[in-house]
């Protein structure tokens, strides 16, 4: 009997902090399930791993059952080591600027999606004492104005995956990656203004990085670099209506 192949799932894989995970994590799997709404970059981002041929790529929109039942049957068949929750997208400006519905997209792509997916992938990665790394974001510790629901989407991920990460050890590894600012294409995404944060930026291959060592220590909380964990402390520092007036001012003069 043949046996079947290793595989890892990113979601989130045409570019960012996705296409970094699909380099990093190649070398430890047969092939690589690289999800995302644009086949065009998939198929261009594939070519620019050691061996293309060997990865599957699913056009996948998380915030559909079509897209999510896509992602189930694309793992049928392999031996699934690792799943990275890392699609998402943000939307910027006043809460009333965007309809429900696209609030509604953003909570089941950014939350319930890696909610779903896990669920329904974690017999199978207890079978292998695999792993599942959680993208958060440093948006979730503490709330932002003009970008509410992908602050509240974040700070959900964040306490799931930190719950989980503790219901889940010594049978599979779970990392929460809370990165802060980190060029990749998100702002352009969800319109948030170039300037915000140019300063603490880490690049994706750098955060990456991070994540993959701490899930190489048993898995944890992640914050990568140290201009991240610097916003952090200062995130816990500070009380909650001051931090929050604070950023209320400085997002709304951009």
């Amino acid at each position: 009997m043949t046996a079947k192949p290793t595989a890892i799932l990113v979601t989130g894989a045409s570019g960012g902090f996705g296409l970094a995970f699909a380099r990093q994590l190649e070398g430890r799997c047969d092939r690589l399930i690289l999800t995302g709404r644009d086949e065009a970059r998939l198929r261009a981002h594939r070519e620019h791993l050691r061996r293309p041929d060997a990865h599957r790529i699913v056009v996948a929109d998380l915030a559909s059952q079509q897209g999510i039942d896509a992602v189930f049957q694309s793992v049928e068949g392999c031996t699934l080591k690792g799943l990275v929750n890392n699609a998402g997208f943000g939307l910027w400006g006043a809460f009333t600027a965007y309809s429900a519905a696209d609030h509604a997209a953003l909570i089941a792509t950014d939350l319930l999606a890696p909610m779903r997916l896990t669920h329904h992938l974690l017999p199978a990665l207890q079978h292998r004492r695999g792993f599942v790394i959680n993208v958060s974001s440093l948006a979730g510790e503490s709330p932002l104005s003009w970008m509410g629901s992908y602050s509240a989407a974040k700070a959900g991920l964040t306490y799931w995956s930190e719950a989980l990460r503790i219901e889940q050890e010594g049978r599979v590894r779970v990392v929460t990656l809370a990165p802060g600012p980190s060029p990749t294409g998100f702002r352009a995404v969800s319109g948030m203004p170039e300037m915000l944060g140019g300063g603490l930026r880490t690049p994706p291959e750098a955060v990456v990085a991070a994540a993959i060592a701490t899930l190489d220590r048993g898995g944890g909380f992640c914050v990568p670099g140290w201009r991240h964990r610097m916003l952090w402390l200062l995130q816990k520092l500070s009380p909650r209506e001051l931090s929050v007036r604070i950023m209320h001012r400085y997002l709304r003069a951009r």
